[in-house]
């Protein structure tokens, strides 16, 4: 679960990292006041959408008077946001964050994350601030620098003090820096985050360090330990299809093919969408009802299905041990009279209650055609979408 930079900033100040006065804003009026608030002076006006590259796409604007931080604001409020992450659809900004300006002497970026490849946390850095990360890593790949943290004992003082060598850090602000790095690390480790990013990490020519921007992700299953910051949820940055697949139990990743995939276990998902590519069709989504998935369940998981407007075909891939196959094919004739079946539906069908399920969808009345396996399922419903 992604938050906002404002609410990223308002989890790190509780660990007593330095950020900037700022204000959320909906309306441009509230802009130009909370400039006001800030002095009058320079301060900077930031769409708060849930996608990095917001300054390359207009989206961060520096202003010098509280009128300019409003004139920004308007310009900004109700915009479609535009960043490689965003895709072509890009994002509608709903708020801006105005906070107050510093005295930047250098720019650095820093990040923690689950590094599953080393089995460890891993820091990132990089003296190239301000700019993303991939475009260093494929321009000048030397410039970053990576410390591995053994979880079990924590991030060490001297790990701390070389990485402020290796990045050239002024010998007066290495203390600050480090500081800075061990409580970036506490607030990482405390709040169960999945990743942590500031870029950029500005260094002042006070010689003091501010978190210039962050990016927070939680991890999604420690929503239950971290209750304050999972009730950050911004719904209207949230796939629709996403939030109710959360409020069952259901595992749902949307994607921009046609097939829509319906599977049980997550290694089979996987394999599920490989195995469409093979044949040559491009999968709509990641969907695991998961083991103990009820007819309720699966009828839920087959309706966010059909309210995808690209698909033109499901295929339906079940395992079932735990779960049986009769109740997944109840939940699909439930659903296919409830909703409306309009689109081609394939289902493989294998284990726990097999022949009851595949009699019942043949009884169904309904248009499914049935595949023994997952070669002839995929074939199938790739030359039935298209």
């Amino acid at each position: 679960m992604n938050l906002h930079e404002y609410q990223a900033k308002q989890v790190l100040k509780q660990f007593g990292l330095p950020v900037l006065n700022g204000y959320l804003c909906y309306t441009p009026g509230e802009a130009e006041s909370a400039a006001d608030l800030l002095g009058g002076g320079i301060c900077v006006v930031k769409a708060q959408v849930h996608a990095g590259g917001r300054g390359k796409a207009g989206g961060v604007k520096l202003a010098k008077s509280s009128a300019e931080a409003r004139a920004h604001a308007e310009q900004i409020i109700g915009m479609k946001l535009v960043t490689p992450q965003t895709g072509a659809e890009g994002k509608l900004v709903r708020k801006v964050y105005v906070e107050a300006g510093c005295n930047i002497a250098k720019e650095y970026y820093l990040s923690i994350l689950v590094d599953r490849a080393n089995r460890c946390v891993s820091i990132i850095a990089s003296t190239e601030g301000g700019m993303e990360i991939e475009e260093v890593a494929h321009k000048t790949p030397e410039k970053i620098l990576t410390v591995r943290i053994d979880a079990k004992v924590g991030l060490q003082g001297f790990q701390a003090a070389k990485l402020a060598i290796d990045l050239g850090i002024p010998v007066e602000a290495r203390k600050g820096f480090a500081e800075v790095v061990k409580g970036l690390y506490k607030a990482f480790m405390a709040s169960d985050l999945a990743m942590l990013e500031i870029n950029p990490l500005v260094l002042t020519k006070e010689n003091t360090f501010i978190l210039l921007d962050a990016k927070v992700s939680l991890e999604d299953n420690a929503g239950f330990r971290q209750k304050a910051i999972h009730d950050m949820m911004d719904y209207d940055e949230q796939d629709p299809r996403d939030l109710r697949a959360q409020k069952y139990g259901l595992n749902y990743v949307g994607l921009d093919g046609n097939i829509g995939c319906l599977v049980n276990g997550a290694g089979l998902a996987m394999a599920t969408m490989d195995i469409i590519k093979a044949f040559g069709g491009e999968p709509a989504n990641f969907l695991d009802v998961g083991g103990g998935a009820t007819k309720e369940n699966v009828t839920e998981a087959f309706r966010i299905l059909l309210s995808d407007s690209k698909v033109k075909g499901i295929l339906v891939n079940i395992f079932g041990g735990i779960m049986k196959c009769d109740v997944i094919a109840t939940g699909i004739i439930e659903a296919a009279k409830e909703v409306g079946l309009k689109v081609p539906l394939v289902v493989r069908l294998q284990g726990t209650n097999v022949d009851l399920g595949r009699k019942m969808l043949a009884d169904s009345g309904l248009a499914i055609t049935p595949a023994d396996t997952m070669d002839d399922a995929a074939k199938k419903i790739v030359a039935l979408a298209k």
